[in-house]
């Protein structure tokens, strides 16, 4: 068949959504999961159908690209979409070529089903893409053509099935993480779901279902099954959570631990390992970065992969809300396995933006991740527009460098200061001119907007010698009719940043707290025109809100052009928080950059 070409409008970003290339779909486009077969395609499986998610003749196709996703085949139906709805596939290939995609598939074509009322009136819910039987077919041709018979997956009844309103009768469940093979066994993971009701599941548990000898079995019919883990009760939220613990992703570690993360409706994700391939689990525990603090994520997918060499990487939100919203930027942190007195485990690095959209209502889920050539890909979708982008290698090598030696930046460096025994109480530092983030298009006729993804970043070691009073004017290049950009300290021992350029202003504080203790402080505050986002790195940490608010990042204006106020940038260099040392770069520092320069120690 004619492979279909992919849509591409251009940005100057790479993170920007809309440099992906496009995957076909027929309007709703879910889980867009890719593996690479025997004869070097990638083949990609997807949930699709022709209304929303959840809509009667939701069903699942197969594409096939031989050039990196910027051309696909017609779709191959592993189901049509006449039949009962198939939906959430998972492929998995095995040694011999052969691939496998899991799904749920409602056989017994309920039209509704037993739920709250409310929000369901009369208690009866018409979605049914979530229920019915754990299927498989399979190809032997790399993905041209499938089975045409499916085979049922046998999952054992467990406590959360018969407290269903159904006692288990009908079963609830779906399915996002993809399978792995371990010491020769297949484990696919399970959602199990309790019930439908405010919030859509209304309880939900983990589960693997392993099968000893899927690899090496060329009967289907003769595939052996068992749900683990052992006993009544799945992967769970941790103590004193909520009821939600759903879309399970686990890699394995190099002990053979198996690694596994989800989502909770905590404001944080979960986690749990198991030394005896998932039939016992260590206790949930809320996801930590290396130093120990929680990583914040909402109900949405949150993923690792395994990235070679004792390396992953964590797909996540980085925010601390409890619903479904607020999927957009991306963020993912890099990983390194750690020895423990119990085993492995993931220490994982301070995050980076991935992938973004203009439009911040726009929410991206249920990636994968393809390593080819000394290349990075991410699938990701929309949920009616699914695309492969290519991600910068020297991005996630960044989040790993964060392990290593320190190294200082200097590219994009416009200015460097550093404070002598004779330096004044407050300084004037020639400025050169910022990068405008806005400007008209020159090229058009109508002279409008061009959107040059620009950023800066503002560096600096501070000395807390007192208390810490609210407003003091730390770093300014700020003119008296609002053109530039200031830094201030805030009355809860955090800074602000006010940002403008006559027309527009904007601003965003900081975490509490972060120059409450005397001493050295390091800051990095940055201004990113990609994503319209402000971000604080302090002492080698992203600031995510902590406790207080859900977001430590914050977004401004795209309306903003850009930031030259006077030609100079005043320091504060005397007082109880004093700079002692300040850099201006005319891009956007990664974290990763700023955590470096942190480690580093002084500008020197």
């Amino acid at each position: 068949m004619a492979p279909t070409a992919a849509a591409t409008l251009a940005v100057p970003d790479g993170r920007h959504l809309r440099n992906g290339r496009q995957i076909p779909s027929e309007r709703y486009s879910d889980q867009p999961y890719v593996v690479r077969t025997d004869d070097g395609a990638w083949l990609c499986i997807l949930t699709t159908g022709s209304g929303h998610e959840g809509a009667t003749g939701q069903h699942v196709v197969s594409h096939r690209s031989l050039d990196q996703g910027r051309t696909w085949t017609e779709s191959a139906e592993l189901e049509p979409a006449s039949g009962p709805e198939a939906s959430y596939a998972v492929p998995l290939k095995v040694a011999g070529g052969r691939v496998y995609v899991f799904y749920n598939h409602n056989t017994d074509n309920l039209r509704a089903v037993r739920a709250d009322d409310p929000p369901y009136p009369g208690g009866w819910c018409a979605r049914v893409d979530s229920l019915g039987h754990f299927v498989f077919k399979y190809s032997d041709d790399h993905g041209r053509t499938w089975s045409e018979r499916r085979f049922v997956v046998p999952v054992r009844e467990t406590a959360i099935d018969r407290a269903n309103p159904y006692g288990g009768r009908v079963r609830f469940f779906w399915n996002v993480g993809k399978p792995l093979v371990h010491a020769g066994a297949a484990y696919v993971p399970l959602h199990k779901v309790g019930g439908f009701g405010d919030g859509f599941f209304t309880r939900s548990e983990g589960w693997l279902l392993r099968s000893d000898n899927l690899s090496v079995e060329q009967d289907p019919a003769k595939i052996r099954w068992e749900t683990l883990p052992e006993g009544e009760v799945g992967l769970c939220a941790p103590a004193g959570g909520g009821r939600i613990a759903e879309e399970q992703s686990i890699v394995t570690l190099g002990d053979g631990t198996f690694y596994a993360v989800w989502r909770t409706v905590d404001g944080h994700p979960a986690t749990a390992r198991s030394r005896n391939g998932g039939r016992t689990w260590t206790p949930s525990a809320y996801l930590q970065f290396a130093d120990g603090r929680r990583i914040k994520h909402p109900r949405a997918a949150n993923f690792v992969w395994a990235a070679g060499g004792g390396r992953y990487l964590y797909w996540f939100h980085n925010h601390g809300g409890r619903g479904y919203s607020d999927r957009n930027p991306v963020w993912i942190a890099g990983g390194i396995e750690r020895d423990t007195a119990e085993g492995r485990t993931i220490a994982w690095s301070e995050p980076e933006i991935l992938l973004y959209d203009d439009d911040a209502f726009v929410r991206m889920s249920y990636p994968d991740l393809i390593q080819e050539d000394g290349r990075w890909f991410v699938t990701e979708t929309q949920k009616e527009l699914a695309r492969v982008h290519e991600v910068d290698g020297t991005l996630l090598a960044g989040l790993w460098a964060q392990f290593g030696e320190p190294l200082v930046t200097r590219a994009g460096l416009l200015q460097e200061w550093k404070k002598s025994s004779a330096t004044p109480d407050e300084v004037a530092v020639e400025l050169p001119a910022l990068p405008a983030f806005l400007v008209s298009d020159e090229a058009a006729a109508d002279l409008g907007t061009l959107d040059r993804r620009a950023g800066l970043s503002l560096e600096l070691w501070l000395e807390v010698t007192g208390p810490v009073e609210g407003g003091r004017v730390l770093a300014s290049n700020r003119t008296a009719d609002g053109r530039g950009f200031s830094l201030r300290t805030t009355k809860t021992q955090g800074v602000e940043l006010i940002v403008g350029d006559g027309r527009v202003e904007n601003r965003w504080r900081s975490d509490a707290g972060i120059l409450a203790a005397a001493g050295r402080h390091h800051l990095v505050t940055t201004i990113d025109g990609g994503p319209k986002t402000i971000t604080f790195v302090a002492d080698g940490r992203l600031l995510d809100g902590g406790a207080e608010r859900q977001f430590g990042w914050g977004r401004f204006s795209p309306h903003l052009r850009e930031l030259n106020g006077q030609k100079t940038l005043t320091l504060a260099t005397a007082g109880a928080v004093r700079v002692r040392e300040a850099r201006v770069f005319s891009r956007a520092l990664r974290t990763s950059e700023a955590v470096l320069n942190y480690r580093a120690g002084s500008l020197n």
